[in-house]
């Protein structure tokens, strides 16, 4: 029969699974000296413990070792996100978490002010050495600018070749002294590709001021590297509100040109070329016009740089081809005129960089029936020098195809007859502003005589537009000059006056 000690180990057993059951993997009950069935389900639970315990220790361990591991892992995921792999700056996430930390701690004192940079012509640099050349560049223009800001600035790569520094409490004039440190630092020269490069660079300045969010302040900062960019290479702006309004604007014009490519609103007008030997008309100038609803006609100056920022040159580009060469289609239908008459398309960088361009034009010319004389395409000086590899393809292609191509602006830049015989082009255009003193300076009629020997001893043709007077006109038949456009000769003309003129010109030439 069971006695009171029973009784009492009973209990001692039953309060020993209630200290397991709580947690306590290390209590183990009692063994009495009896060795009978308590005992022996004692036993069984200190086994049971033992066992749990082990088990929960080596999970323990397991859970520690992998936490260890996912915070590494969180730890290297949190760099990899605020650093930038190629230079070891700062991330553009990173940048955007500090100029929003920053803006939000500010008192009204001093504010942040941010700088952006964005190198010149880097593109040519990928496409003329080579994308390991162009990292070296990047690499080490990150260096000097770490190295002039110093380690008081937050410094990152935005994306490609545009970097930014983040300046706390500096007076404005210590953040332009700044902005200008750290244009310097780039200019001496880089080494890539076994090439040594001068590299500039265009920047923004955007001081903080109360009330300014931080989205704000990056905007900003951007519109005005952005305005730095267009007036030219090694520019630094501050920005103004007028900048914002001005960007506001071209963001309302790019939707408004985006309705007009779609509603029909855009047209040419074509401006004569003459052959300044026979004075009959060789060709004809395509010009875009924006018929704009309530804005009236519109020049192209006023709206092609805003549908570059908005991504719509190419798509504008095709437009004129279209509607060139069906015109010229309509217009080489009718007889009389001559064969070699050719109309001059303007092309923009951003067209030349799709290699799939001659094959466009080659059909537009066979849906049309237009010969590949009869349509000319101009590309820039610049266009051509800084256009790289593919711009080169482009115009290898268009040569194949047997369309001539014309440097428009000639004289502007890179004028040398080893430059020129190595393009494949069949016209040098003579830009306008070396033709305005032509008749009164006779220093600019050298200067032109010699422009047009280098055309020449290259075997190309050679155009001169911007004629206004008769004297430019004759100057230029002087000194054998093969063509020429202007007001002179005629205004650009819409499409029913330019056909009536070639109608007069057909029935005058009979």
């Amino acid at each position: 029969m069971p006695g009171a000690d029973d009784d009492r180990r009973l209990e001692e057993l039953v309060d020993g699974i209630v200290i397991l059951s709580s947690g306590d993997l290390s209590h183990r009950l009692q063994l009495s000296p009896a060795r009978d069935g308590i005992d022996a389900v004692s036993t069984g639970i200190n086994l049971l413990a033992e066992e749990l315990q082990s088990m929960y220790e080596s999970l323990e361990v397991r859970v520690a070792e992998r936490t260890a591991l996912l915070e590494a892992a969180k730890a290297e995921l949190r760099r990899v996100i605020d650093t930038d792999e190629l230079t070891g700056l700062a991330s553009r996430s990173l940048l955007r978490e500090k100029v929003f930390d920053a803006v939000a701690s500010a008192d009204a004192g001093r504010q942040p002010a941010l700088i952006l940079l964005d190198l010149d012509s880097f593109r040519l640099v990928n496409d003329s050495l080579g994308y390991a050349a162009g990292d070296a560049v990047l690499r080490e223009a990150a260096l000097r600018l770490k190295t002039a800001a110093g380690a008081q600035h937050v410094i990152a790569r935005l994306s490609g070749d545009e970097f930014a520094v983040l300046v706390v409490d500096q007076e404005p004039d210590a953040v332009l002294h700044l902005a200008s440190r750290l244009s310097e630092a780039l200019k001496d020269r880089i080494l890539a590709g076994g090439i040594a490069l001068s590299v500039t660079a265009a920047g923004g300045v955007r001081y903080g001021e109360p009330g300014l969010r931080g989205d704000e302040l990056l905007r900003d900062a951007h519109i005005a590297m952005h305005e730095a960019k267009k007036r030219g290479r090694d520019n630094i702006l501050v920005f103004s509100s007028a900048m914002h309004e001005a960007a506001k604007q071209r963001v309302h014009l790019v939707a408004e040109l985006r309705t007009a490519l779609a509603s029909d609103q855009l047209e040419l007008e074509y401006q004569p070329i003459a052959d300044l030997r026979t004075g009959r008309i060789a060709g004809a100038e395509a010009l875009i016009r924006w018929r704009h609803p309530s804005l009236g006609l519109l020049s192209p100056d006023v709206f092609l740089a805003a549908a570059d920022e908005g991504g719509l040159t190419v798509e504008i580009g095709h437009w004129v081809l279209r509607n060139a060469i069906a015109q010229t289609g309509r217009w080489m239908g009718a007889p009389g005129l001559p064969q070699d008459f050719s109309t001059h398309v303007n092309l923009a960088p951003a067209d030349l960089h799709h290699l799939d361009l001659a094959p466009y034009i080659q059909g537009l010319l066979l849906q049309h029936r237009v010969a590949p004389r009869q349509i000319t395409i101009e590309i820039t000086e610049t266009a051509i020098m800084r256009g790289g590899p593919e711009v080169a393809a482009t115009m290898g292609s268009l040569k194949e195809l047997g369309v001539p191509i014309d440097i428009d602006d000639f004289g502007t830049g890179y004028s040398s007859i080893s430059y020129l015989r190595g393009l494949p082009a069949s016209q040098a255009k003579i830009d306008k502003s070396l033709i305005d003193d032509l008749a009164t300076d006779g220093q600019q009629e050298q200067f032109v005589a010699a422009i047009l020997q280098l055309i020449h001893s290259a075997g190309l043709g050679a155009v001169a537009e911007g004629i206004e007077r008769r004297e430019q006109a004759e100057k230029l038949r002087q000194l054998d000059c093969d063509f020429a456009q202007g007001y002179y000769f005629s205004r650009p003309l819409p499409v029913p006056a330019m056909t009536d003129l070639l109608a007069l010109h057909r029935s005058s030439a009979a």
